[in-house]
């Protein structure tokens, strides 16, 4: 069997010719781009993901050995203080609650601050002088 017969077009002489022989290679050019664009965005799909995955992995490895440590020591420090280890674990959350709430303070005044700033007075200024430039411009 034939591989795949290559394009064959009757070729057109001047102009005409030229435009649509620069029409075609534009569109074989931007048809080859277009589908290495496919390949290279499957690929970098999966590489997203598969990191995607481990990072959610990690996290929930993490969180367990946290939990896994901090009931060894709430168990550990009600044995040598001779105390419920329910006590211990109460003030083990309480602690974690205190902590959680500074780290929401710090953020919330963290997002009241403007960002940008120096973007925002460049576009104020810009946006000014495209106000006066047009009040300038005589009409006709």
């Amino acid at each position: 069997m034939d591989p795949a017969p290559a394009r064959s077009r009757p070729r057109q002489t001047g102009f005409i010719g030229s435009l649509v022989a620069l029409a075609s290679a534009l569109a074989d050019f931007f048809e080859t781009r277009a589908a290495l664009l496919a390949s290279e965005s499957k690929a970098a799909l999966v590489q997203f993901l598969l990191a995607a995955v481990c990072l959610v992995g990690a996290v929930l490895f993490f969180a367990f050995g946290y939990i896994f440590l901090l009931a060894t020591a709430v168990v550990a420090v009600a044995r040598m203080a001779n105390v419920s280890w329910l006590w211990v674990a109460l003030a083990a959350a309480g602690l974690h609650f205190i902590i959680a709430l500074i780290f929401l303070i710090v953020a919330g005044t963290g997002v009241k601050r403007p960002v940008f700033r120096e973007t925002a007075a460049e576009l104020k200024k810009d946006r000014e002088w495209l106000k006066n430039l047009e009040a300038n411009q005589p009409r006709t």
